[in-house]
């Protein structure tokens, strides 16, 4: 179980990098060399996935496969552009060490997930709904994760999609099958962290129209 927690949560500041040394080796044989499914977990082959897009689009008849593409090549894509900007490493709970050291920008589980509930709000999904997922909350193996449903659908029923338990390499699978998770959904976190970005956005369109105009006095 130790293991396994090294594998998929953060690390405590004061570990041993001696500690870390042998999971290193593991490094070279991601998951997803070794097939397409693990367990109940899926990876996409492309931002075009056409078995994610099925999926999606399989939730109610009222789902558009426009919505559903764009939800899949946007979840793809973000783990794509992040894993370079954060410059990513196998395993996830050896980003996480990175990240708390200061030696990486991101890589947190809840920041793949803000950024992805960013990215797909942004879209301005018509027959979608967005939900934030949490696991193991307020512990030290907590995850959270990005739950697509059909709009009214139950949260339950709906598509997990997870960018950070493979370091920036998209999995998902539906809610209950995860084979590693319980997931419950929290409403308010993804109201409070959409209202954050969108503050954090309007601040940054300010500090560049006041830099704009200062510059042209």
């Amino acid at each position: 179980m130790g293991l396994k927690m090294f594998f998929h949560r953060s690390l405590p500041l004061g570990i041993s990098m001696f500690a870390v040394v042998p999971v290193l080796v593991l490094a070279h044989s991601p998951p997803w060399e070794s097939g397409r499914r693990r367990g109940e977990l899926v990876v996409p082959t492309s931002a075009d996935d056409a078995a994610l897009r099925t999926r999606i689009v399989a939730l109610s008849p009222s789902v558009s496969p426009d919505d559903a593409r764009r939800v899949v090549y946007t979840a793809y894509m973000t783990g794509v552009e992040l894993r370079r900007q954060w410059r990513v490493v196998w395993l996830p709970g050896v980003q996480n060490l990175l990240v708390n050291i200061g030696a990486r920008k991101g890589g947190l589980c809840f920041q793949w997930a803000t950024e992805l509930l960013v990215r797909l709000d942004a879209l301005k999904l018509q027959t979608l709904e967005l939900h934030w997922a949490e696991s193991f909350v307020h512990t030290g193996a907590e995850h959270n994760v990005i739950v697509v449903t059909a709009r009214g659908q139950p949260f339950e029923q709906g598509i997990l999609l997870d960018n950070w338990r493979y370091s920036g390499q998209l999995v998902w699978t539906q809610v209950a099958m995860d084979p590693e998770y319980h997931w419950k959904e929290n409403k308010s976190e993804a109201v409070r962290r959409l209202e954050r970005a969108r503050e954090m956005a309007s601040k940054q369109v300010g500090e560049h129209h006041g830099q704009n105009k200062g510059s042209s006095n």
